[in-house]
This record gives C-alpha cells, sequence and structure tokens, in this order.
C-alpha cells in the first residue's frame, strides 16, 4: 500500500522560519525609521554585502538571516541596517563626490571616513544605535583576525584611519582587542595627521567641511599630493594663486612619493584593504588630455590588421621592470581538491538566490542560437556519413557505389567567447560571487550550443610589489620601472575544457586572499593573445570590472595614468586591429570611457541579466568584417 502520510516540517524548524521572517520585517522597519524614507527598498541577499553595493539611492542591501541566527549574525545584521539607514540620512552623494579622489588607497580611506562621520552624527543621541554599531564594529574586528596581527605596521592603511577617525569623532573607544595596536600605529602619524582628525571632529555635522578635512588628511599620510584647498585660495583673493597653482601642479607630478623601505613588505596573505565600512557611489572621472592622446596615438598606428601581429605595437612606452615573477596558472594549481570542493559548495549556496532570473534568460539565449541552426546537409560525397536515404539504389544496381552525406556548420557554432573576470580587491564580497555564478550558467548554456567558452580571472600574486618591486629595490630603484609587481592570470576554464570538469575551478573566486590588485591592459592582451590561437573564425572577448587599473606600487613611482594609458592603448588596438569583437561590463564603474562597446551597471544582482542580453544581441547580428574575412 501507497504511504499517504505527508512528510511536514518539524516544529523548530517552522518556528525558526517565523522567527527569521520577524526579524527581517523589523529590521526593514527600522532602516525605514531610522533612515527617514518610508519608501526605501531593502533587499535580503545571500551572501556577504559589499560595501560598494550596500546603499545604492534609496535601495538598502543586507545579508540575509539564516534560519538559525547566532548572536553574533543578529550584532552583524542590526549594525549593518543602522550603518546603512544613518547613510540615508546623513550623506549626501553629490558632495561626498566633489571632493573624492581618483581610485586607489586614497579613495578607500575618504570612503571609510565618510562612513565612520554618518555613523557618529547619527548615533550620538541613540544610545542603542551606538552600541549596535560598536558591537557590530568588534566583531568585524574579530572576524578579520586582526586581534592576531604582529604588530601595527600590519594594519591596513584604510581601517586604521576609519577606527582612528570613528574614536576621535564618537569619543568610543577602539575595540579592547585593537586598542594596543592603535596605540602603535598611531604613535607613527605625522603631527599634520592629528591635526586634521581634530578638524574631522569638529566639522562632522558640515559634509562639505568634513571632506576638506578629510583630504587634508590624506595629504598629511602622503595619500594624495599637496594642493591648496578652496578656502585658501578664497582667502588669498589675488591673481598670485591663480599663477602658483600650475607651478604647485608641475612639482606634484615631478616628486612622486616613492613608498617606504624601513617596514616588512606585504605578502601574499596580507589581509584585505577595507572592511565593510562605507559606501562608494560615482565613477572616475578622466584626466584632461588623457583620452584624446591615448585614442589618437591608437588611432595612427594603422587600420585594421590580424590577430597574429606582434603584441609590443599595442602599447608602444609601456614595460615591466620584470617579467620573471609572473604566473599563468590553471585555477586547481591554486589550492588543494579538498578547497576546490568546498569553495564549490559555497558557490552552489548563492546559486539558488539568482538561479532562476539568470537561468531564465540563459533558456532564452539558447533558444535564440538553436533557432538559427538551420540544418543543411551536403549529399552524394565520398566520405562522411552513411545516406540511409539513397541504399535503395544499391540494392536495385549493386554496381553503384555507396552515397555519403555531411551536415554543414552552423555558422554561430564557429564562434569562442571568453569572459575574462577582474578578480581585484575591490571585487571582493557580493560582485566576485555574482560573476562566478554568472560565469558559470554562461559556460553551461554556450556549451549546450556548442559554443566553446573559456573564463579567464586576473590579479596579482602580491599586494603592493611583491618579489618584483623587492628586486627593484635591490637594484638601487632605476627610474621609471615601469609596472611594478609580480602578474597572476588564472585559467578557470579552458575553451576545450568541458563545463563538468571546470565547474569546481569557478569555486576558486570566492577564496579568501586570492583578489588583490588588478592590471587590465596586460590581462586583456593576455586574453586576446589566447583568442587569436583558436581555430574558430568568430571570436568575442567580455570583460567584467569594477573600475580602473591599480597597482600601489607601479603608481608611486611611475605617473599616475600610467597604466590607465596603456589600457586606452591596448583596448584601441583591439577594436581597431584585430578581428576580436570586444564587450566591457562595469559594476559601478563607468566603462564606456575606456571601451567602444560597452554597459554600466550598479547593482551586481543585473550582471547575469546584462551578459545575457549582450550575447543575445552579439549573436543576433553579423560578425564583424574582419570576422567574415577570416571565414572566407
Amino acid at each position: 500500500m501507497r504511504d499517504s502520510r505527508k512528510k511536514t516540517p518539524s516544529p523548530t524548524a517552522e518556528h525558526e522560519a517565523r522567527m527569521a521572517e520577524r526579524f527581517k520585517r523589523a529590521t526593514v522597519g527600522a532602516v525605514r525609521a531610522l533612515g527617514g524614507q518610508a519608501q526605501t527598498e531593502v533587499s535580503f541577499l545571500n551572501g556577504p554585502v559589499p560595501s560598494g553595493v550596500s546603499v545604492t539611492g534609496t535601495h538598502v542591501r543586507l545579508p540575509h538571516p539564516s534560519r538559525q541566527m547566532t548572536d553574533a549574525e543578529k550584532t552583524r545584521m542590526r549594525g549593518a541596517a543602522d550603518a546603512a539607514a544613518l547613510r540615508l540620512r546623513h550623506h549626501d552623494v553629490g558632495l561626498h563626490e566633489t571632493a573624492r579622489p581618483p581610485a586607489g588607497e586614497a579613495r578607500e580611506v575618504y570612503d571609510v571616513l565618510e562612513q565612520a562621520r554618518v555613523e557618529s552624527l547619527g548615533a550620538r543621541h541613540m544610545s542603542g544605535v551606538a552600541a549596535n554599531l560598536d558591537a557590530r564594529l568588534a566583531q568585524e574586528c574579530a572576524d578579520l583576525g586582526l586581534d592576531r596581527l604582529p604588530g601595527p605596521d600590519r594594519l591596513p592603511t584604510p581601517l586604521a584611519l576609519g577606527l582612528l577617525a570613528r574614536a576621535r569623532m564618537s569619543g568610543h573607544p577602539v575595540p579592547p582587542a585593537m586598542r594596543e595596536l592603535m596605540a602603535g600605529w598611531e604613535k607613527t602619524l605625522p603631527p599634520a595627521a592629528a591635526r586634521a582628525l581634530d578638524e574631522m571632529a569638529t566639522r562632522q555635522e558640515n559634509q562639505k567641511d568634513f571632506a576638506q578635512a578629510a583630504r587634508r588628511l590624506l595629504m598629511a599620510c602622503d595619500l594624495l599630493p599637496q594642493e591648496v584647498m578652496p578656502e585658501e585660495e578664497a582667502d588669498d583673493g589675488t591673481a598670485e594663486a591663480d599663477t602658483a597653482a600650475p607651478e604647485d601642479e608641475e612639482q606634484g607630478d615631478d616628486t612622486n612619493p616613492e613608498p617606504q623601505d624601513d617596514g616588512p613588505e606585504e605578502d601574499e596573505n596580507a589581509l584585505p584593504m577595507q572592511m565593510s565600512q562605507g559606501v562608494g557611489t560615482g565613477d572616475d572621472e578622466p584626466e584632461d588630455g588623457e583620452q584624446g592622446g591615448a585614442a589618437s596615438g591608437s588611432e595612427e598606428a594603422g587600420g585594421p590588421a590580424e590577430d597574429t601581429g606582434p603584441e609590443e605595437d599595442a602599447a608602444p612606452g609601456y614595460h615591466a621592470f620584470t617579467t620573471a615573477f609572473d604566473e599563468e596558472i590553471a585555477a586547481e594549481d591554486l589550492c588543494d581538491s579538498e578547497e576546490l570542493y568546498r569553495l564549490r559548495q559555497t558557490l552552489d549556496q548563492q546559486l539558488v538566490s539568482m538561479q532562476g532570473v539568470v537561468s531564465k534568460l540563459a533558456n532564452r539565449l539558447q533558444r535564440k542560437l538553436m533557432a538559427q541552426q538551420t540544418r543543411a546537409w551536403e549529399f552524394d560525397l565520398e566520405e562522411g556519413m552513411l545516406d540511409a536515404g539513397r541504399l535503395s539504389r544499391v540494392v536495385v544496381n549493386p554496381r553503384l557505389s555507396l552515397s555519403y552525406k555531411r551536415e554543414r556548420d552552423t555558422e554561430f557554432r564557429d564562434t569562442v567567447v571568453t569572459l575574462l573576470i577582474d578578480n581585484s580587491g575591490s571585487m571582493r564580497g557580493r560582485p566576485i560571487s555574482v560573476a562566478a555564478m554568472c560565469g558559470d550558467i554562461l559556460a553551461r548554456t554556450l556549451e549546450r550550443c556548442a559554443v566553446k567558452v573559456e573564463v579567464l580571472g586576473f590579479t596579482t600574486r602580491a599586494w603592493k610589489g611583491g618579489k618584483s618591486r623587492e628586486t627593484w629595490v635591490e637594484a638601487g630603484k632605476p627610474a621609471n620601472p615601469g609596472r611594478l609587481n609580480d602578474l597572476r592570470h588564472i585559467i578557470y576554464k579552458a575553451a576545450d575544457m568541458p563545463w563538468r570538469r571546470a565547474r569546481r575551478n569557478l569555486g576558486l573566486m570566492l577564496r579568501e586572499g586570492l583578489l588583490k590588485e588588478n592590471i587590465d591592459g596586460e590581462a586583456l592582451l593576455w586574453a586576446q593573445r589566447r583568442l587569436a590561437t583558436r581555430a574558430e573564425a568568430r571570436r568575442i572577448l567580455m570583460v567584467i570590472s569594477d573600475g580602473a587599473p591599480v597597482d600601489d606600487s607601479t603608481l608611486s613611482v611611475n605617473p599616475g595614468s600610467y597604466l590607465e594609458n596603456h589600457l586606452r592603448e591596448v583596448i584601441a588596438h583591439i577594436e581597431t586591429r584585430t578581428s576580436t569583437e570586444l564587450l566591457a561590463i562595469g559594476i559601478g564603474h563607468d566603462v564606456t570611457r575606456y571601451y567602444r562597446r560597452a554597459v554600466t551597471i550598479t547593482d551586481p544582482e543585473e550582471l547575469g541579466g546584462t551578459m545575457m542580453k549582450k550575447l543575445s544581441e552579439l549573436f543576433g547580428e553579423e560578425a564583424g568584417p574582419r570576422a567574415r574575412r577570416a571565414r572566407r
């Protein structure tokens, strides 16, 4: 007999589910009330939520609570909700952008200082909120293992300055486990930095004045070149100030600060350069003359050429101090199989949250591709597949030879797609998780359509230069060293590797400590070089990034636009002199100023849909003229 009894969830599971749902509703109400905006949309995402996307406009993203919430998880969620709500109430995006430094460590510090301001300002008269924020900060410090650091010199600068500013503005001391380290770190600050911290504490109620004080702190810590502040120019009121400004700028360009060599170098296992505080919004603006100069230089290089041309023509003048420590490595060689399996399980758990939406889009792309599959056959051939429809002729007349047929190649199948993913530290958290999930779904979808897919990643082997910089220091620090870091180019899935063999590799992107700095130009050349060796006539390169190229070691001893100019030259080379079709997707960063065919998204959750849409558009249009010539 069939057992008609239905399985019902246990009373404990139902109770936990109800409690988690009640906690979510209470959190949403608290965010709207504290933020002062009743229309605020609050969403809960699986996995960690990076600081750069926790607040966008009136949209707040918080980590999804588990059913069995621990006290530590509740503390973290309450603190994250209060921090987001206070940013809604006390932060002006436009004012923040007017004084925001360009991408790099200075921008990280600036964003962290602003978040410390809104939290200090908002929690001043609310002891419960202040307790939530303090508890969350202590929990994050413990999670990062900061209390186990060997000395204050190992503290990341954005984290240390953020803790100091928070303590100075709020009057609340740093977490007990951090006090000894922070006391040692604070002693290394110059007097001008201490004065800037005091000024920030007195000006925290005025965001514009606070931003100017924050920039003074960045200049005192040598994170920004010295500059004339706006109020100083207004006090002078003379033409002399106007004429002196270009001279100051020239001096700033000629005297790039060199990194200190007294302290120990950062290694591969260095801590991440940021905590989940602050929110980054807005895009970098190119300096005057950079974009036009790079574009014109690439166009003068000549007309369209084949992919097999010399790479050196792509970026004349750019060079690396040494390539001895660069590596191109398969993902499975970066960690043992047990850890790779565990990371893949984590990725599978996160896939559940977006499987439905992205899978629909993937199926839509698959249907579009299969609709283009017009079956056509060539008959009466000497070799191929036996033509069963013509066997009757052989039966009637045995003297006739057997007839063979062959299916013509479908045009869209003669395509290879490379997905190049930025593995820099700023992608940590939700962006890299979503990129890994979308790469996984894209590989599966196109493999079902017989389209080859390659998934690559790029980062560096160490923070702040690694062995390349050590070699440069040993050589006496020669001038104009060029690129000064150890590249790490990762092959998650080769084009000819089946998805079932590569699926575990994609979980490696979630590994702590993998994401470091990004040198986009050389990564693009590497991916394009791999594409150029493929036999397929149509080659598509899709780049996913969340910012401009940044490498502190290289930029500290070269012009500030060294890596960005190189990226522009490489893009111009690929777009005008090769048959590769280049497409870029920027996460919270305007990539349209670099790439001819690009799109920018503000929410990582939009990545899957954008990828599928853009690929569908590419497959729906004809290949470029160079690709058609290659077919002929």
